[in-house]
Order: C-alpha cells, then sequence, then structure tokens
C-alpha cells in the first residue's frame, strides 16, 4: 500500500483505484476517510471486512447535489440545509432510493450524504463518479485519524491507496441532522447546531 502526496496525478491514480473496486484513504477536513465506491457491493464488502465489527450504516460523500438526486429523494429542506452548509460539517439524512445497495444502509431506507470541504476530497469523488463513502479511517472503535500518521499500521496494510493532505484542519465529525420525518432530528452533535438548522428552514435562506 503506498502513502502518495495529494497532488492531481495521484489524485487521479486513486480514482482509476476506486472506480475498479479498490479501498482508499484521503483526507477531509474532519478526519480521514476510508473509501470505496458505494455502487459496488464487492468493494463495500471489503471495506466493512477493513473496518471490522460495523454496525451502523455507511455515510456517503458526493461532490454535488445533482448527483445526491441519483440515490436519494432530495426534499426542499434537503435544499434549503445544503445550499447553507454545503460544502461542510453537516450530513444530512435523506429516504434513500432503490438504486443504492442495501449493504451500504444496512438494509435501512435512509442514507447520510455530504459535500466535505476539502478540495482533494471533492476532486477524488468527481473523478471517481461522483460518490463516495465516507467513513472514517480508523477500525471501529478506534479515534478517527486527523493526520496519515495516526491511522493504524494494520488500516494501511489493508488498503489500496493512502492520499495524504495534511492535517485535517477541524478535526471533528460532521453534525448528522434526520430529514426523513416532519420534524429534523439531530443525530449526532456536531459543528452545527439543531438551532441554526432550524433557522435556516426558517427563513428559507
Amino acid at each position: 500500500m503506498p502513502v502518495l502526496k495529494a497532488t492531481k496525478p495521484n489524485i487521479m491514480l486513486a480514482a482509476q483505484t476506486i472506480k475498479q473496486g479498490g479501498l482508499v484513504v484521503y483526507p477531509t477536513e474532519t478526519v480521514y476517510g476510508l473509501g470505496c465506491d458505494p455502487m459496488n457491493n464487492d468493494a463495500v464488502k471489503r471495506f466493512l471486512e477493513v473496518k471490522g465489527n460495523r454496525k451502523s450504516p455507511l455515510p456517503i460523500l458526493t461532490s454535488d447535489l445533482k448527483t445526491v438526486d441519483k440515490v436519494a429523494h432530495v426534499t426542499e429542506n434537503a435544499k434549503l440545509l445544503a445550499e447553507k452548509f454545503w460544502p461542510g460539517q453537516l450530513t444530512i439524512v435523506f429516504n434513500k432510493k432503490q438504486v443504492l445497495p442495501d449493504l451500504v444502509t444496512f438494509g435501512l431506507d435512509t442514507v447520510g450524504i455530504r459535500i466535505p470541504d476539502n478540495n482533494v476530497a471533492r476532486e477524488l469523488i468527481e473523478q471517481s463518479g461522483g460518490l463516495l463513502v465516507g467513513s472514517s479511517a480508523n477500525r471501529t472503535g478506534e479515534n478517527p485519524p486527523r493526520t496519515v500518521e495516526e491511522i493504524s499500521l494494520e488500516l494501511k496494510s489493508l488498503v489500496d491507496v493512502v492520499l495524504d493532505g495534511g492535517v485535517a484542519v477541524k478535526g471533528t465529525s460532521s453534525t448528522v441532522v434526520d430529514l426523513t420525518s416532519k420534524n429534523p432530528r439531530i443525530l449526532r452533535e456536531g459543528p452545527i447546531s439543531l438551532e441554526q438548522i432550524l433557522g435556516v428552514l426558517a427563513s428559507g435562506s
């Protein structure tokens, strides 16, 4: 497994690896992510083996709101929050479309998606097809890494490419908001508060 500086050619190499069903570690603004093509069941199975003992659905990163519409039902409220907080530290839970494999969502009818505020991550997502599994690059139960050096040697040995983009500057996981019922619900506390979310929805901007 090579550790590569996140240059344009190396991002393209990592994107090609993802298209071929491989696993890639990449930087985001929050933590380092472990990614694969969410539409490739074999890649997702391998991803789950590497994560180990994962019991919750896999979040997805995308590069634009239009791509979200391919795998999820985008509501007006979701558009408002996306326009305000994306790219950024907000994961929105949508009702998923049937095209998204159940393996990704652990059989649930919902999926969490966000656009990361990191140029390397967005370029990688764009070049690899527009969607990328967005879980942190650690074994289940371990601390999410903010640098390549913090990623375990075990995990590094199990993936195909590691992109080194320096320190993940935010260092905290995103807020997760569920928009699949009438009232928004915070599923994970993060940098963006429920008050901020409700304020945007109330004002319509």
